[in-house]
């Protein structure tokens, strides 16, 4: 089983987080933060990562801590979960669609970390969630995943629907990038490890 436990305690959040690499997508999430745990339980229906989380944090003083510290969590669980990262597919990509938004993301499971985040959508607030915390989190799950990311939003009028957009594509990307390659049971790269 490719399964993770991760619980990450701070004097700004304390987090317990479970996951299965090879589940069927169901998931209990609670942040704290509305929007915030619809975007993470997208990510689990759509990747097929079983994911349990709970996070209390320092609400009161931001969404910063907890968004952040989620990020690092989950980065940390699937890089436990993908062990040396024999038989992957490594990498995954997805165009989606979500209503008039569209998003590309491109996901290499290559052990070095890197953010490429492009969004479109001029607006910074659903509700009273400032959405560039996002960056944040992606930021922070790429260098605890040791993944490279890239994430274009090209274009959309709904705020809602770019974002969402971005968390399915991401999901979709990661259920490839981390499926059992039949066909190669090694290390995917020619250095021998990743």
């Amino acid at each position: 089983m490719r399964t993770a436990e991760i619980s990450r305690r701070t004097r700004e959040t304390d987090i317990s987080l479970r996951l299965n690499l090879d589940g069927t997508g169901t998931y209990t999430v609670d942040t704290g933060i509305g929007f915030f745990n619809h975007m993470l339980e997208l990510f689990s229906r759509h990747s097929l990562i079983d994911l349990e989380l709970t996070c209390k944090g320092d609400l009161e003083v931001d969404y910063h801590h907890t968004v952040e510290d989620v990020g690092l969590a989950l980065g940390a669980a699937l890089d436990q979960a993908l062990g040396d990262r024999c038989g992957i597919r490594r990498y995954g990509f997805f165009m989606l669609p979500m209503d008039e938004a569209r998003a590309d993301v491109l996901v290499d499971l290559g052990g070095r970390p890197y953010l490429v985040w492009k969004i479109s959508h001029p607006e910074r607030h659903i509700r009273d969630f400032n959405v560039q915390l996002l960056e944040e989190f992606m930021r922070a799950l790429c260098t605890a995943a040791r993944m490279n990311l890239h994430v274009v939003q090209s274009y959309g009028a709904e705020v809602h629907h770019a974002y969402e957009a971005v968390f399915k594509g991401l999901a979709r990307a990661m259920r490839m990038a981390v499926e059992p390659d039949p066909r190669d049971t090694k290390i995917p790269s020619s250095k021998g490890v990743l």
